[in-house]
């Protein structure tokens, strides 16, 4: 059993940024946890196939949350790879398959409302962003304590960011998976965006949650990998 991280390099508004979805390889099946923004199927195809593994392979994708950097291409990698099995938590699956309005979009409405002038063109642009993405079921809904990937990999839940968040605790690696629970800057652990988080105080008890693990390794979407001292 392995975790490779994937780093993701693109420009936003002229900088270079970088994402680090994480590829999980269990009993030689892959599971990619996060899928990046609209059309970087083929920039994460392209990474997963430079460390020496195939398409074929990829059984699973684990949605933290319902964000567009986080789901924007879920809907392409399904309708390219149907067998791909979806996982999310229970309240993030109603997001992202439409059945209920997204957090984030509710809260992008609110804040447009509040905005000066100068930030309303980001803000009437984000709010396009979200809704442009492409609703996708998923097959299987997790919940706080579950075992998935062949008993491999426990669901913890990390709200804050989004009520729904989920983080993935491995065990036998010591090593946990934060998607948005945790940013690795400055040389430690801190809480994603808290501006944008839509409970900063179950955010911060988040943060503590996967910090009370001890984990050895923590695979941050954002800052990338952060080893324990």
């Amino acid at each position: 059993m392995e975790i490779i991280e994937l780093a993701i390099e693109f420009e936003f508004n002229g900088q270079k940024n970088c994402i680090y979805p994480s590829l999980i390889i269990v009993n030689h099946e892959l599971t990619l946890v996060d899928t990046g923004y609209a059309q970087f199927l083929p920039i994460i195809e392209s990474e997963i196939l430079k460390k020496g593994y195939t398409m074929e392979n990829l059984k699973n994708i684990v949605i933290t949350h319902y964000d567009d950097d986080h789901i924007g291409s879920l809907y392409d990698f399904k309708q390219k790879y149907p067998w791909i099995n979806l996982i999310a938590s229970e309240k993030e699956s109603k997001y992202i398959s439409g059945e209920v309005k997204s957090e984030r979009l509710v809260q992008a409405e609110t804040m447009l409302e509040n905005m000066v002038e100068e930030e309303r063109e980001f803000g009437e642009w984000f709010i396009q962003q979200l809704k442009s993405l492409k609703h996708v079921p998923i097959d299987e809904r997790v919940q706080d304590g579950d075992m998935i990937l062949h008993g491999t990999c426990k669901v913890i839940e990390t709200p804050g960011h989004t009520s729904g968040h989920i983080s993935l605790y491995f065990p036998s690696l010591q090593s946990v998976i934060t998607g948005d629970a945790a940013v690795h800057e400055g040389h430690k652990l801190s809480i994603a965006n808290p501006q944008f988080c839509l409970d900063i105080e179950k955010a911060e008890k988040s943060l503590e949650r996967v910090l009370d693990l001890k984990a050895g390794t923590y695979y941050c979407y954002h800052g990338g990998k952060f080893i324990l001292s």
